[in-house]
């Protein structure tokens, strides 16, 4: 089949040759239909991110497709049913999962990590992810470009509920890229007054507006700190949420925010960067940082009935699908910074 290989950092093409996965009688095979490049995939592509990653093998975890072979043990699926994937696997018996935090599993394992992703004809859906729930059926209008954007809004879910985003919030948002799109959705979903978004490209601050945001601000030209002081009557925001990995930014949203307010560390960072802060704005203003990992599972199954009922809308943050053989033309489209959501189909 063709898949798309990495074979170490900075390393990688679009095979034909690439084994087609052969099934047992406990798992499924999926026909992939569409397949979201994440900001993470763009680190693990280029060395920045190693856990798990399994060189020689195949990436991608958000995903969505087509069952089209079942194991005979499988109960409750089909072929033909159009489903999106939950690629985290937590094991179930771990201290954090018992303590309910299953998302940040002390033995985890994913799809696209552990198991083959889906930059691939075909992903094979293992035992333990059926016996999880975490392969979640579609709605008939619901797109596959929608479904697989099911997982990065679940993480978005989980930062807003670690962050404690509620009815009448001013919630700041730092970047409007992809997540930040996605945070903006779901904030104004929770019923946040007022949403401000931080962003220097001129053309995701016109998709931070198309996504609810009430102001949208270039820090670059602008007074960030200014604007929020003269939203809140000098108060701060209730919220502020880091969606851009870049640690020089930490201590500066820490004083966007009101005393007691949260401030969530959403975006992933490089391994071994640091960031300078002043730990006095968070001692006397009592400030919540909190950081936020992938989803727990009730997150995912949220977010898919958020998607499937129409409560929320992702498809202005797709802006770009490409095929497999191209997908070096869909890594340097997400580099550029010119695109949205950049998604792979067979």
């Amino acid at each position: 089949m063709k898949a798309v290989v990495l074979y170490s950092p900075n390393d990688f093409k679009t095979v034909e040759d690439y084994p087609k996965p052969t099934i047992g009688p406990n798992d499924m095979l999926l026909e992939m239909k569409r397949t979201a490049i994440c900001g993470t995939d763009i680190r693990i592509l280029e060395g920045k991110k190693t856990k798990s990653v399994r060189y020689g093998h195949v990436i991608g975890h958000e995903i969505s497709g087509v069952i089209c072979e079942v194991g005979e043990n499988v109960q409750g699926y089909q072929v033909g049913d159009r489903v999106a994937v939950e690629n985290v696997i937590p094991d179930g018996s771990c201290a954090m999962c018992v303590s309910g935090h299953d998302n940040i599993c002390l033995n985890r394992k994913a799809i696209g990590y552990e198991f083959d992703g889906g930059f691939a004809e075909y992903v094979l859906l293992p035992q333990e992810a059926i016996e999880g729930g975490n392969v979640v059926k579609l709605s008939d209008d619901v797109s596959f470009g929608e479904g697989a954007l099911i997982e990065p809004l679940s993480c978005c879910l989980r930062g807003q509920k670690n962050a404690g985003v509620k009815f009448n919030d001013v919630v700041v948002i730092i970047g409007a890229g992809p997540i930040g799109l996605m945070h903006i959705i779901l904030a104004k979903a929770a019923g946040a007054r007022k949403v401000i978004v931080s962003e220097l490209n001129e053309f995701r601050r016109e998709k931070a507006y198309e996504c609810g945001a009430d102001i949208v601000v270039n820090s670059a030209e602008e007074d960030l700190k200014q604007i929020v002081m003269n939203e809140t009557d000098g108060i701060g925001a209730d919220v502020v949420l880091i969606a851009i990995g870049i640690p020089q930014l930490v201590n500066s949203n820490l004083e966007l925010v009101r005393k007691t307010g949260s401030v969530c560390l959403f975006a992933g960072f490089t391994k071994g960067v640091m960031a300078e802060i002043d730990p006095n704005l968070i001692h006397y203003g009592e400030i919540n940082v909190c950081g936020s990992s992938a989803y727990k599972r009730q997150d995912y199954h949220e977010a898919a009935q958020m998607v499937m009922s129409g409560a929320v809308n992702l498809k202005p943050i797709i802006t770009k699908v490409f095929k497999l053989e191209e997908f070096q033309e869909a890594y340097e489209a997400v580099k550029s910074g010119k695109e949205l959501k950049v998604e792979i189909e067979p």
